[in-house]
C-alpha cells in the first residue's frame, strides 16, 4: 500500500498511530506560518493580476466537491451574469512538454490534468494550466485577447494555499461530513491549514442534507449537494439505454479526493456496489479495472477522463452542484463590491 492511500485510510479511520506524526504537523505548522508572515510583511509579494481573481478551494486534503462547484458558478456566472470568465489550475497530473498551456476539449487528461479537462468539457470556458499561476493568468489573457474577447472575473481551480497568487474573493469548500476531523494539521491530520483559517472567507458546506436558507435550522445557509444525474456511457457508440439498473451489483472505480462518497452515492441509487478505491488521480493502467466476471463498470466523470481508450465497457455517473439560492445572493454582492459588475441600482439613477 502506497502513502498516497495509506495515510488517507488513517485518517478515516483516526488511526492512534497518527499521533506520533504530530511533530512533523508542528514542522509543517512552522514552515507555512513563516509565508505567510513573509507575504503579511511584504518580503514577499503576490502577483495582483488585471483581472480580479477567485480563489475556489479547501483548508482539506482529499475531495470536497470543488470542481463541481466551479463548474456550475461559471455556468452562473457565463449564462445568468453575462461575464467574460476564465479558469485557471495548476493541471495536476498532466504530463505536457510545456506550461503554462491553454486547455482544448479534445487534450488528453494525461496531458493537461483530468479536472481541467474536464471544466472545459462541461463548460467551453477558456482555461491555462501551469504551476506558475501568474504565468498561467498571463497565458490566458493573451489568448483570450488573441480570440477577441475579454475577461471580467478570473476563477482559480484550488491554490487556495498559493500566497504568491493575489486575490479578490475565496470560497472554501468544506465537506460538512468529513469536518476537520481533529483538527489536525498535514501529516497527522488532513487539514492543510488550521481551523481558523475558516473564519477568514466565504465557506460553502458541502453536504448530503437537503438546501435550506434558514439559519435557525442549525445549518449553514451557503450549502452545496451533489446531485447524480442518468448513467452515460462511456464509449460514446453505446446505446445509453442499455445501463446498468438498480439493484444490479456492479464494479464502482473511483480515484478521486473521496472514493466513499462516490460509492455511498451509488448504494443511495441502490446498486449493489462492489468497491474499487484507487488515489485521486490515479494513473490507471488495464490490470486496474480488468474484473474476473461481466458485471457492469461504473466510474466518476473526472475518473472517465483517464479510463478513455483504456477499456469500453464502463458508464459514467455525472454529478451536478446545487447551490442554496444564499450562495448565488452572496456572490452577487461580492461581485458588486469588487467592481466586477455593475451597481444596476446607480445605473438606473
Amino acid at each position: 500500500m502506497s502513502l498516497r492511500t495509506a495515510l488517507p485510510r488513517a485518517w478515516a479511520n483516526q488511526a492512534p498511530w497518527l499521533f506520533w506524526l504530530r511533530p512533523l504537523s508542528a514542522l509543517y505548522a512552522a514552515v507555512t506560518g513563516f509565508q505567510r508572515l513573509l507575504y503579511r510583511l511584504d518580503i514577499k509579494k503576490a502577483y495582483e493580476s488585471p483581472v480580479p481573481v477567485m480563489v475556489i478551494g479547501n483548508i482539506t486534503v482529499g475531495g470536497s466537491g470543488k470542481t463541481p462547484l466551479l463548474i456550475e458558478l461559471v455556468r452562473y456566472l457565463q449564462q445568468e451574469q453575462k461575464l467574460g470568465v476564465g479558469v485557471i489550475s495548476r493541471g495536476y497530473g498532466g504530463e505536457a512538454s510545456t506550461f503554462p498551456r491553454i486547455v482544448h476539449a479534445d487534450d488528453s487528461a494525461k496531458v493537461v490534468g483530468d479536472e481541467p479537462l474536464l471544466i472545459v468539457q462541461q463548460t467551453g470556458v477558456p482555461m491555462a494550466v501551469g504551476a506558475n499561476r501568474q504565468a498561467a493568468i498571463e497565458c490566458l489573457l493573451a489568448h483570450v485577447a488573441a480570440e477577441g474577447s475579454s475577461l471580467n472575473l478570473i476563477l482559480s481551480d484550488d491554490g487556495l494555499q498559493h500566497l504568491a497568487l493575489g486575490r479578490k474573493l475565496e470560497w472554501i469548500v468544506l465537506d460538512a461530513n468529513r469536518g476537520i476531523g481533529k483538527g489536525w494539521l498535514l501529516p497527522a491530520g488532513f487539514l492543510r491549514e488550521s481551523p481558523d483559517r475558516l473564519n477568514t472567507a466565504t465557506v460553502i458546506e458541502h453536504s448530503d442534507f437537503p438546501l435550506t436558507d434558514d439559519p435557525e435550522a442549525g445549518q449553514s445557509i451557503y450549502q452545496m449537494r451533489l446531485i447524480p444525474g442518468d448513467l452515460l456511457p462511456l464509449d460514446q457508440s453505446m446505446d445509453p439505454r442499455a445501463a446498468p439498473q438498480p439493484p444490479q451489483r456492479v464494479h464502482a472505480v473511483a480515484g478521486i479526493g473521496n472514493p466513499a462518497r462516490f460509492f455511498t452515492s451509488l448504494r443511495h441509487l441502490g446498486f449493489d456496489v462492489i468497491e474499487h478505491a484507487f488515489a485521486d488521480h490515479h494513473p490507471y493502467q488495464l490490470s486496474d479495472v480488468q474484473f474476473k466476471d461481466t458485471l457492469p463498470i461504473i466510474t466518476t466523470a473526472k475518473d472517465a477522463q483517464r479510463l478513455q481508450g483504456l477499456i469500453q465497457q464502463a458508464w459514467i455517473l455525472p454529478v451536478k452542484a446545487w447551490l442554496s439560492p444564499a450562495c448565488y445572493s452572496l456572490l452577487y454582492r461580492q461581485l458588486l463590491e469588487i467592481g466586477v459588475l455593475p451597481d444596476r441600482r446607480q445605473i438606473q439613477r
